[in-house]
């Protein structure tokens, strides 16, 4: 129990130091609105991660939760008047609840045929935002209002840097909570072997509920902030395109490691960006890493390096 806390305290400091010490190297303020970016995935990531990287099980389509939380932070304020703040509230129940209304079935599959049932999911959703233009304005999309909190509106790069890297921490923090907690154990254990967990005493469709629940929430939260950072929302933050990131972030930065998840989030944010120098080539480019990521670091970069480190003689 001492070296599960020391552990968890020690990545939530490290997260808390890279949010504080990384302005310092931002040469403008164009990077704080990047690092804000890979902040926000890395928070969706991090419940995706709870999922794939704990409980063990697959989902093609979180980004679906994220169009939710973000188009409810859009749609909400603008129809009904009220603080856009509490819109993240209700998109994050929202969220959750749809998870447990689709979870109940589509999580007795397993292997490819959840991955194929949660991808349905996701396309689903994705046809909804796209088609419902008079909600949700369609493929051209919609305005989204400013978060306003205590009378300061957070608008620029640096603000929603700060913002979005206070909600990483805490996320981290509260993932890192659970993950060491009975539920968290629970997760592990069905991660390892449904059976054995099951004759241990586990109600393993239960736990599988949870994990898929709270990292739709994670989702809803993170695609609200990105909807709210960008003032402009359009279907494509819950395409599949970004369910498939989002899996790629979990598997490259670590599954099981929520400091990797953050480390795969800024892969995936940030090497696109420096690769826009290759013109036409940066997406094969980017592809060709992503593969030589996971032939020399197999499980994933944080785990693996961690490992290699503490393997090394004194």
């Amino acid at each position: 129990m001492r070296r599960a806390l020391s552990h968890r305290y020690a990545v939530i400091a490290v997260l808390a130091l890279i949010v504080l010490l990384l302005p310092l190297v931002f040469p403008s303020a164009y990077y704080y609105r990047v690092a804000g970016q890979v902040f926000v995935f890395g928070l969706a990531a991090i419940g995706l991660n709870l999922l794939m990287g704990f409980a063990g099980q697959v989902s093609l389509g979180h980004a679906g939760f994220m169009g939710i939380g973000a188009y409810a932070v859009a749609i909400g304020p603008a129809q009904t008047g009220t603080p856009v703040w509490l819109w993240i509230f209700v998109g994050a129940a929202l969220s959750g609840a749809v998870a447990w209304l689709v979870g109940r079935p589509i999580l007795k599959l397993r292997g490819h045929y959840l991955a194929v049932a949660t991808l349905g999911f996701g396309i689903l959703l994705f046809m909804v935002f796209a088609n419902e233009s008079r909600w949700t304005g369609g493929p051209d999309g919609m305005p989204v209002g400013r978060l306003e909190l205590f009378g300061w509106r957070i608008r620029t790069g640096a603000e929603w840097y700060w913002a979005s890297g206070v909600l990483l921490v805490l996320g981290a923090w509260i993932a890192g909570n659970l993950v060491d907690s009975p539920t968290g154990r629970a997760m592990r254990a069905i991660h390892d072997s449904e059976i054995a967990a099951r004759s241990a005493g586990i109600d393993v469709a239960a736990q599988k509920l949870t994990a898929f629940i709270v990292s739709a929430v994670y989702a809803s939260v993170a695609g609200a902030a990105y909807a709210l950072m960008n003032g402009h929302l359009t279907p494509d933050v819950s395409s599949f395109l970004r369910s498939v990131e989002l899996v790629t972030m979990v598997v490259v930065g670590g599954m099981g490691s929520i400091l990797g998840t953050l480390v795969g989030a800024a892969v995936l944010v940030v090497l696109p960006q420096a690769l826009t120098v290759f013109h036409e080539y940066e997406h094969a480019i980017l592809g060709l890493m992503i593969m030589l990521f996971m032939i020399f670091l197999r499980d994933g970069i944080v785990p693996t390096l961690a490992r290699r480190f503490a393997e090394r003689p004194a």
